[in-house]
């Protein structure tokens, strides 16, 4: 079974939109690293991931963040994991994501006591700064699985924009039939497992960057190394290979990060008009592109992609400063994640159980 989904999931690298993925048989250096790694933790070589070959600091960051946070064994159940993966897609509108971390949670043994982490997840850090914190309410997890959990809310943020700007909205080629489309999502799911036996250690991926510091935003990752690891390797990286971005699109983004209030901007996009009407006419298609994938990433036209490469042309750039906008947002995100510390009978988000992907 593993490798017919193997095999179709790597003929999927043809569907991903705006750049043209590294094949396997093509990886090198960093890249292979990280494909190679991917087949062996995750058991499939996902789109998701591929998608960002092109720039090779990216999809390291990328894996980095999703093998520590959300595959590694931990003090979080998978299911828990499972349930915050489901449920940021869900409300980021990323039907994709919903539909892969959906049918992996069904293959997991039904654990009925993770509601309230669902209902955590839906809005966890999409409260705007001005709101009532929700410092007093109890979180539905204990402390020491905050790292995890709170991690997996962050990566996915990320990698919801990002598949909402290069992916379709299903991981199903569009003509596989209705019927179809539910048993061989079901058979996906159950072939996204390790191909070693024994849970994923963590900590594992860090070698693939170089260390850095923890961002300050994410200080609630501090007392679980590997994922605190994890994740300043991977904003490092990213913020790195987007170190060209033009400092007039980086300041608009972080400007209007500053005053967002977590919500959606409407239907149309006149937002977008006002907030790069300022911006001299070099720098507009950066950081329309930018913004699009901060705040609507469904909103990109292949128009803003084609005004994008009229100044910088290749792959790399492209995924570069999608990948920065998109992780400094899902950081900003991270940030406003309401931390009070839970009482002595807070019950932990699941049982760990050894569950594959």
């Amino acid at each position: 079974m593993r490798p017919l989904v193997r095999a179709v999931l790597r003929n999927s690298l043809r569907q991903i939109r705006h750049v043209k993925a590294t094949t396997p048989h093509h990886a090198q250096g960093l890249v292979e690293q990280v494909y190679r790694r991917t087949e062996r933790d995750f058991g499939v070589l996902a789109p998701p991931v591929a998608l960002h070959s092109p720039a090779a600091a990216s999809l390291a960051a990328t894996w980095m963040m999703l093998r520590e946070t959300l595959l590694a064994d931990g003090l979080a159940s998978r299911a828990a994991k499972e349930t915050v993966a489901t449920e940021v897609s869900r409300a980021n509108q990323c039907p994709y994501c919903v539909s892969v971390h959906q049918a992996v949670l069904e293959t997991l043994p039904p654990d009925t006591t993770l509601s309230p982490v669902a209902e955590w997840a839906r809005t966890a850090g999409l409260h705007s700064p001005q709101s009532p914190t929700l410092s007093t309410a109890p979180l539905p997890f204990t402390d020491a699985q905050t790292p995890e959990l709170c991690g997996v809310v962050v990566t996915f943020h990320y990698i919801n924009r990002m598949v909402t700007l290069f992916l379709a909205d299903s991981p199903m080629p569009a003509r596989t039939p209705t019927p179809l489309r539910g048993p061989i999502m079901h058979t996906t799911a159950l072939a996204m497992r390790p191909t070693t036996p024994g849970p994923l250690t963590p900590g594992d991926s860090l070698s693939l960057l170089p260390p850095a510091p923890l961002p300050p935003e994410l200080a609630w990752a501090q007392d679980n190394p590997p994922i605190a690891k994890a994740l300043a390797r991977a904003y490092a990286a990213v913020d790195h290979g987007a170190r060209w971005v033009p400092e007039p699109v980086r300041e608009r983004l972080r400007s209007r990060l500053d005053r967002w209030d977590a919500t959606a901007p409407g239907p149309g996009r006149g937002w977008l008009v006002e907030a790069v009407s300022a911006l001299q006419p070099k720098d507009v298609p950066a950081a329309r592109l930018a913004l699009l994938t901060a705040f609507a990433p469904w909103q990109t036209l292949p128009e803003d992609v084609a005004a994008f490469r009229n100044r910088f042309p290749t792959d790399r750039e492209l995924i570069e400063l999608t990948s920065y906008a998109a992780l400094t947002t899902a950081v900003r995100i991270g940030s406003r994640i309401p931390l009070p510390r839970p009482s002595r009978a807070t019950k932990p988000a699941g049982k760990p159980q050894q569950t594959g992907y």
